[in-house]
């Protein structure tokens, strides 16, 4: 399980890598918390803590660079959140060292067709403080049906995040591998969320709205065929490009982290940070999928572009 300090001897990989001082003074605070608290651990547990997840909150951050992650457990899903647990201070180490004021907002996806617990979502934060939140998400592992409670969960970020200073499209991504239910009805917007409202909610313009505002992007585990109903669904849900299919699924941290730091102009940086925790082959076929699209609208990079590359569908400058 990784740590919160910045030691990176431990890590299995033959090249070494050492963290920029970018965002040091908050991993230090980090460590020095974990320490006190003793090894870290994931508890098994069999329900969530109701008082952090509860979706009828309204959350705020100041953020310039708010990330939100969320994640399907239902079914063989219900282990993920134990699976980003344990690559979390890997997670906020790297990216907070290129944009310090990262705060990260987690939420935990199921069926409100059938589960208890449809819905967990936690405040924004940094640092240590991760720790206890995504700690308090419990994979129920429901899931009646194939279709999930995707709707509900972009109905709540339309309406119940605020991200006033935000800068450019901010990253929100969805680990899953399910349709969405094409309607959100009212009862269970007023029973989750607490809001008044006598009409349900279509599931896909919910999401092309959060679209509007939030980088969006479904990593979609090796199931099903490419260009399936599911694909078909979140296409136009957030446009086909924005779809990234996860050939490991150990490594899907690792994609979501190559997304947001390619976007940021840090991609070379991540690389060298894999090389240090895996073979070559590995980092190059998680690269692959990511540097042959815009990290910014999905639309595709031909192969053999190089140096400064605009993109013609949304004007995204990167540096190949």
């Amino acid at each position: 399980m990784y740590s919160w300090d910045e030691d990176t001897s431990s890590w299995y990989g033959d090249a070494k890598y050492r963290y920029s001082s970018e965002g040091a003074a908050k991993r230090k605070e980090s460590a020095e918390r974990a320490e006190a608290s003793g090894p870290r651990t994931y508890k098994q547990k069999n329900q969530p803590n109701e008082k952090v997840i509860d979706p009828k909150k309204h959350i705020s951050t100041n953020s310039t660079n708010p990330l939100i992650i969320a994640i399907d457990v239902t079914g063989s899903m219900a282990n993920w959140p134990f699976e980003i647990f344990d690559r979390l201070p890997l997670l906020y180490n790297t990216l907070s060292q290129y944009r310090e004021d990262l705060e990260v907002c987690f939420v935990a996806i199921g069926d409100a067709g059938c589960d208890k617990w449809p819905l967990q979502v936690t405040t924004f934060a940094s640092g240590y403080d991760l720790e206890q939140l995504l700690g308090s998400l419990y994979g129920e592992g429901g899931g009646g049906d194939a279709p999930e409670s995707y709707g509900l969960f972009a109905h709540w970020v339309n309406t119940h995040v605020s991200i006033p200073k935000a800068e450019d499209k901010p990253f929100l991504i969805v680990f899953g591998d399910a349709p969405m239910h094409p309607t959100v009805p009212h009862g269970q917007i007023a029973h989750y969320l607490g809001d008044d409202g006598k009409k349900d909610v279509g599931a896909i313009q919910a999401w092309q709205q959060v679209s509007e505002k939030w980088n969006t992007w479904f990593l979609r585990r090796p199931t099903g065929r490419s260009g399936d109903d599911v694909d078909k669904q979140w296409g136009q849900a957030i446009t086909e490009q924005k779809i990234l299919r996860i050939e490991d699924e150990q490594r899907a941290v690792d994609y979501a982290m190559g997304l947001i730091a390619r976007s940021w102009g840090h991609f070379g940086d991540f690389q060298d940070n894999m090389r240090a925790r895996q073979s070559e082959d590995t980092v190059q076929a998680v690269s692959k999928p990511i540097e042959l699209k815009c990290p910014n609208c999905g639309a595709p990079i031909p192969v053999d572009a190089a140096g400064m590359f605009k993109c013609k569908y949304c004007s995204t400058t990167l540096k190949l």
